[in-house]
Parts: C-alpha cells; sequence; structure tokens
C-alpha cells in the first residue's frame, strides 16, 4: 500500500470509527426510551410481516451486537437479542428496517436483487484482492497488469458497496413509513428512530465512499505505471 492510498484509509478509518461511536451511543441511548405501544422488536417485526402480507420470513434471534440482518436466501429477519426480545424506540427501528428488506424481497426491489446476485462474485474477489493489489504493487514496474487485475476485484467490491446505499436507505425510508402508518410510536419515538436508522446508513456511505476513494487512488497509481514505460 503507497503513502498516499494509507493516509486516505487513515481518514477513512477514523471517520468510520466515528460514525461507529455515534451509533452505537444512539442505539444505548434509545435503547432507553420505551415504546408507547410496548411491544419488543420480535412482535414489531411480525406485525410488519403480517401488515405487508409476508408470510413465509421468520423472525430468529442471533447472537451478536447490532448483528441484525436480513437473509434472503432462507428469508428469514435476524434479530440481536437486544432487539428481538427489547421494547424499545432502537428495537423497533432496526426491527423494522430488517423487515424492509424483506418487504424489498417480496415486492422484487431491483437493487436488492442486483446486490444479492452480486453477492457470489464479491465473495471471490475479497479472497483475492488483498493479495492480488499488494502483488501489483510490489512488481507495478515489470508487470503492471498485475494491479489492473486487483483493481478490477476491488472494483467488484466498490460496485457492490454503492449498490448498497440505495438498498439501505429505501428499507429506512419502508420502515418509518410502516411506523407511521401503524401507529405504534408517538411523533418524539418516530423521531428518535428516524435518527437512528440515518446514522446506520451512515455507516454504509462511509463505506462506500473510502472504496470509491480508494479504487481511484489505484486507478491513478497503475496509470502512471502505465505511462512510465
Amino acid at each position: 500500500m503507497t503513502p498516499g492510498i494509507m493516509f486516505v484509509s487513515l481518514i477513512f478509518v477514523g471517520i468510520s470509527f466515528l460514525v461507529s461511536y455515534v451509533l452505537k451511543s444512539k442505539f444505548r441511548a434509545y435503547s432507553e426510551v420505551p415504546t408507547s405501544s410496548g411491544l419488543t422488536g420480535k412482535q414489531i417485526a411480525e406485525k410488519m410481516l403480517r401488515d405487508n402480507n409476508i408470510y413465509d420470513v421468520q423472525v430468529l434471534s442471533v447472537d451478536g451486537f447490532l448483528s441484525d440482518h436480513y437473509n434472503p436466501a432462507n428469508k428469514t429477519v435476524n434479530l440481536s437479542p437486544d432487539v428481538y426480545a427489547g421494547a424499545n424506540v432502537a428495537a423497533a427501528a432496526v426491527a423494522a428496517h430488517e423487515c424492509g428488506h424483506a418487504v424489498q424481497h417480496a415486492a422484487a426491489y431491483p437493487w436488492l436483487g442486483l446486490r444479492s446476485r452480486l453477492v457470489p462474485a464479491v465473495q471471490f474477489s475479497a479472497s483475492l484482492v488483498q493479495w492480488v493489489l499488494l502483488g501489483g504493487i510490489l512488481l507495478i514496474n515489470v508487470f503492471p497488469q498485475l494491479l489492473l487485475a486487483g483493481i478490477v476485484l476491488f472494483g467488484i467490491t466498490t460496485v457492490f458497496s454503492l449498490i448498497t446505499l440505495p438498498v439501505e436507505f429505501d428499507a429506512s425510508r419502508r420502515a418509518l413509513a410502516w411506523l407511521d402508518r401503524s401507529q405504534l410510536m408517538r411523533p418524539q419515538e418516530h423521531d428518535k428512530a428516524k435518527n437512528a436508522l440515518w446514522w446506520a446508513a451512515m455507516t454504509y456511505v462511509v463505506a462506500a465512499l473510502a472504496s470509491l476513494v480508494t479504487l481511484f487512488q489505484y486507478i491513478l497509481l497503475y496509470m502512471g505505471a502505465r505511462d512510465r514505460r
């Protein structure tokens, strides 16, 4: 890794750490705010699924802190213990957001479908990209094509990060719209849920920007080496 790429990476690591810290702080703070409905994250998820006529998705509890996710392969909404059993604003927001992905899946939301199709390619590129890029930088003056191969692999993960953005923002939009329609929250609770989901979305924004800027730097490095030949 060149000094320039390392410097940019460190900047984004710092920004990512800050956003992650704020997100965790928001989650802990909003976990202390009970919802007026008294429903747990599991109950919120099940109700949102039913209200959207989705009956083939299971709501499960999984280990970890903020490990919540929707798995389109087996149609499961997986909630961390604090979200699954919590009857608070943070739990309601996260549970509804993950169900937003289930609604996307049921509605054949194109960005979710595209992201799912890219998963095998991303998994393959992620297993090789670091070594190919390292070799490409070390051999840049004699074999710049190796760096180009690394750029292609890194580009796949960058595209995946960018495609993730509309998927995550749309899931939050669907979650907040449903929470508003269902009247399960008072306006103040709804505002806190919206704020929590906004900070969660920012983690994806930072990751996508970091990947895009790093990709651009690798491209400049390759072009410079090609011009010197």
